[in-house]
């Protein structure tokens, strides 16, 4: 019985291995890295930046509240040994002051920074499609699988450089010459 399953599977590959080559022959494929594409355009690049500026103040903010943390921390093991008891421990309990505002800033920070990257990528979806549909039509592609989505793919196949040229190009004339 397992000689005769072993016979079959044999016979199975050897159809595949024949039958595949000509079938992808005729179909042609490419992957893309949606995320990839989309973050190295200029246009993210740019909204990067935005981001970046809004926020500036509220970064400085968190950064001012983690230089006050590690400058206690730092007086507390200098100085631990001359330290009274309370001094050790109103000191301990400044230090976790300032851990819980840090934490509680960066959480703040880091939510209005999604909310805004939400806001301002909003319409990429579209874009995307456009230029992979454009890729499509120009290069006469059959599918296009996200990158994702496969265990290996040769560089050849990879067209997230073209999906993000594409973007950069629909992106070039959408803005107003200056």
């Amino acid at each position: 019985m397992q000689i005769k399953q072993r016979m079959w599977a044999a016979v199975a590959i050897s159809v595949l291995a024949l039958a595949s080559p000509i079938a992808l022959a005729e179909v042609k494929i490419a992957v893309v890295d949606v995320q990839r594409a989309i973050l190295n355009s200029e246009e993210a690049k740019r909204l990067l930046v935005q981001i970046q500026e809004e926020f500036k103040t509220d970064d400085a903010k968190i950064n001012t509240i983690k230089t006050n943390a590690a400058a206690l921390l730092e007086r507390l093991q200098k100085d631990a040994e001359v330290m009274s008891v309370d001094e050790k421990r109103r000191i301990q309990q400044e230090i976790e002051s300032y851990n819980n505002d840090f934490v509680y800033e960066r959480q703040k920070l880091q939510k209005a920074i999604n909310a805004r990257q939400t806001e301002l990528f909003s319409g990429t979806e579209a874009k995307i499609q456009r230029a992979i549909e454009d890729l499509v039509l120009k290069n006469d592609y059959d599918l296009i699988l996200p990158r994702g989505a496969a265990l290996y793919v040769g560089d050849l196949y990879d067209i997230t450089r073209k999906v993000t040229e594409k973007l950069n190009e629909m992106d070039a004339s959408s803005r107003p010459k200056s």
